[in-house]
């Protein structure tokens, strides 16, 4: 089996790990991307033997892979509470800071964390890390702002492309991949969250209660000590 291959099997063993969570009743958030697929998969196949949810995506995609599947599926505007989310990170260490957004949903996957009593984070090895910073952090931003924002963000943030035109969210924005210095990513967080007109940016510090992670076929659980939120 080559890494490619290997990786899609450690992500549906860490899918499959975190949907046994879910619990009949329960109102689960779906996160975006290709690992959060396999958690949707994962969950579909267990709707289809008789589970009894329902569920809130965070981005079209998800929420389309999710109606084909059969999962009973809500507008997370209505929605006050749910209660575990599952979603996939771009890199994820010890402490459980993560970096979130290849999928460009990493607004709504905040939103919808913000709203979980339990968010849980899938992974294969490659996305464990030391320490985050390695990877770009997404930022969404403003169109009407897109010129001043890329120079408050500076020379390492890179407007997001997809055929030749400005990458769009599923909320009508656009992405800014940023190259940031994360020693203290708390101050960097501070710092985004502070710009006029960035809506949302992919790290998320408090928001991962734990996380499966798979390598070479075995799947480990990171829990945070304490209550994250």
């Amino acid at each position: 089996m080559n890494a490619d291959a290997r990786g899609e099997e450690d992500k549906a063993l860490a899918a499959r790990a975190a949907v046994a969570e879910i619990a009949d009743g329960m109102l689960v958030g779906l996160g975006t991307g290709s690992t959060a697929a396999h958690a949707i998969r994962a969950l579909g196949g267990r709707v289809a033997t008789g589970l009894s949810v329902r569920a809130v995506a965070t981005s079209r995609a998800s929420e389309a892979q999710a109606r084909g599947l059969g999962i009973a599926m809500l507008d997370f505007a209505d929605v006050p509470r749910v209660d575990l989310t599952i979603d996939g990170a771009d890199e994820i260490d010890g402490r459980l800071y993560a970096v979130k957004g290849k999928g460009g949903a990493m607004l709504r996957e905040k939103l919808v964390a913000a709203a979980s009593d339990r968010m849980v984070v899938i992974a294969d090895a490659a996305k464990r890390v030391a320490a985050i910073g390695a990877v770009p952090v997404p930022v969404e931003i403003l169109p009407f702002a897109r010129a001043s924002l890329l120079s408050t963000l500076g020379a390492g943030a890179v407007l997001r492309m997809a055929d030749g035109s400005p990458y769009v969210t599923d909320n009508g924005n656009l992405i800014a991949d940023c190259r940031l210095d994360l020693t203290d990513p708390r101050a960097t967080a501070a710092w985004l969250d502070g710009i006029p007109g960035m809506l949302g940016h992919g790290l998320f510090l408090d928001e991962v209660d734990a996380a499966y992670i798979a390598a070479g076929g075995v799947v480990s659980r990171l829990e945070r000590a304490g209550a994250s939120r």
